[in-house]
């Protein structure tokens, strides 16, 4: 696997010219942004949530964060959860088990994105397999994440 389907066509629709990354099998964001030689400020990782009305949401932030679900809850007024794993590979059935690429739009899934995002210069984006990334620019990041909302929600995670 390379690019999941759905996310080359969302890219193709929406005229964004991208480059592959491929990098060494890793299983999560910093591990792949790490063996890709690519700064973790700059892969943008999604994480699934779902709130007490059972609505889902993605939430983007940097792959060397934690998302603080209290602080997202509060500044969306809901109570957050992370959707369960089996739920969550069922929602992108044309990916590889935890490679989400972090488009909300190519899933059509409401999604929030960390405010620190707009610090990158490029930004990088799981392909949709654990062995390449998706680079495209920040100009064209922020295009297509125009209508999303943007909140600062995550915090560091110390290794």
């Amino acid at each position: 696997m390379t690019i999941s389907n759905r996310l080359n066509q969302y890219l193709h629709d929406n005229k964004v010219k991208y480059d592959l990354l491929v990098h060494p099998h890793r299983l999560d964001s910093l591990s792949s942004a790490i063996a890709a030689h690519v700064s973790p400020t700059q892969l943008a990782k999604a994480v699934i949530l779902e709130d007490h009305e059972g609505r889902k949401i993605m939430a983007v932030l940097p792959a060397d964060h934690k998302i603080s679900l209290r602080s997202l809850g509060d500044k969306l007024n809901r109570d957050l959860h992370l959707l369960k794993e089996q739920a969550v590979h069922s929602m992108f059935d044309d990916c590889e088990n935890g490679a989400i690429p972090s488009l909300g739009g190519a899933y059509n899934l409401d999604a929030v994105y960390d405010d620190l995002l707009v610090e990158a210069k490029d930004i990088y984006l799981e392909a949709g397999d654990h062995s390449s990334l998706v680079h495209i620019s920040r100009d064209d990041f922020f295009r297509l994440i125009k209508d999303a909302k943007h909140l600062r929600f995550s915090h560091q995670n110390v290794h």
